[in-house]
């Protein structure tokens, strides 16, 4: 189909496509694994995500976003081209894509994202705040004379966003997120148990026993790593009350950050927040007990969007009209 039209999440943990017409084409990790002795490209997505930590000298497995920006530019040009390629090949129009960016990106980072995309094989691209696009996405009336606010949790960000009138009254984008919850479970076990375990092992606890609010049941699993003492591989029993524990530092930044919107949202908009509660997306949203460890502490209904991981590429497809 010619003159196809993209919007693209351009995660720091993940990327996700959205096609005009055919809804989401593309779901990958943000991950390019390339042989460092002749620089091709040994895989890409899912199965470069699969060799983190695992590679051997000859191979770099890298993640080219951190942050929601762009940390190396030629690997995520790189990725970028064969994602693009991927989704769009044997098409006679070069596609136009609208690419999602946090709202706190300079003018260089912004140029970075727009340069990457142009270089996949893109022929125009439109950027879009992370949280607008989220807002769209989750089906908000962003159009209306009334506030609605949207919080997107990805991997290297959470974006907040009051909006009415398609304008943006209040917004703030802050640099913690789902690989910061990652990164507060591999210290934690490491500082109590002597237990060094990698990104990947973290984020499986976080997703089977990870909670926002103090669970009714403790669920243990087992985290497997390396003994900081003895150097020898070691297994640790884990529970949730303990990975909730790791976890209060980056809520609480996330929490504050939240606050600070809402403290400085005008009076009228803030009364239709009351009303109307809060939503929120991408994959850090899906953490057991968010909703309700936010809702209690704002004060206000905080809802997950039924489709939270896809909502910021759907919403920047549909800005482009």
């Amino acid at each position: 189909m010619p003159g196809m039209d993209l919007g693209i999440d351009l995660g720091t943990s993940q990327v996700v496509i959205y096609a005009s017409g055919k809804g989401v084409v593309l779901k990958e990790p943000a991950v390019i694994a390339v042989d460092s002795r002749d620089g091709h490209i040994v895989a890409c997505g899912q199965e470069a995500y699969d060799m983190l930590g695992r590679t051997p000298d000859s191979i770099t497995a890298v993640r080219p976003l951190a942050k929601g920006v762009i940390a190396d530019y030629d690997y995520a040009e790189r990725m970028l081209r064969y994602f693009v390629r991927k989704v769009c090949a044997y098409k006679i129009l070069k596609p136009r894509a609208a690419v999602s960016v946090p709202a706190s990106v300079t003018e260089v980072e912004q140029r970075s994202v727009v340069e990457a995309v142009s270089a996949a094989g893109v022929r125009r691209v439109v950027l879009i705040e992370e949280a607008v696009a989220a807002a769209i996405g989750a089906g908000l009336d962003v159009s209306a004379a009334r506030g609605s606010m949207a919080v997107n949790i990805g991997g290297g960000t959470t974006d907040v966003a009051v909006l009415s009138l398609k304008g943006i009254s209040t917004s703030s984008s802050l640099r913690v997120g789902g690989d910061d919850m990652d990164a507060a479970i591999v210290r934690y076990l490491r500082t109590k148990y002597n237990l060094i375990i990698g990104t990947r092992m973290a984020e499986s606890i976080k997703k089977s026993i990870g909670s926002a609010m103090p669970p009714e049941t403790a669920s243990v699993m087992e985290a497997k790593g390396r003994d900081a003492l003895t150097g020898l591989p070691a297994v640790r029993p884990v529970d949730a009350l303990e990975i909730g524990e790791a976890l209060s530092e980056p809520l609480m930044e996330m929490l504050s950050g939240v606050q600070r919107v809402l403290e400085t949202t005008p009076p009228e908009l803030a009364g239709d927040i009351f009303r109307n509660g809060v939503v929120l997306t991408g994959g850090g949203a899906q953490l057991h007990g968010l909703p309700e460890y936010l809702s209690q502490e704002l004060k206000v209904n905080v809802e997950v969007s039924p489709d939270p991981v896809n909502c910021v590429a759907l919403g920047t497809a549909m800005s482009l009209g």
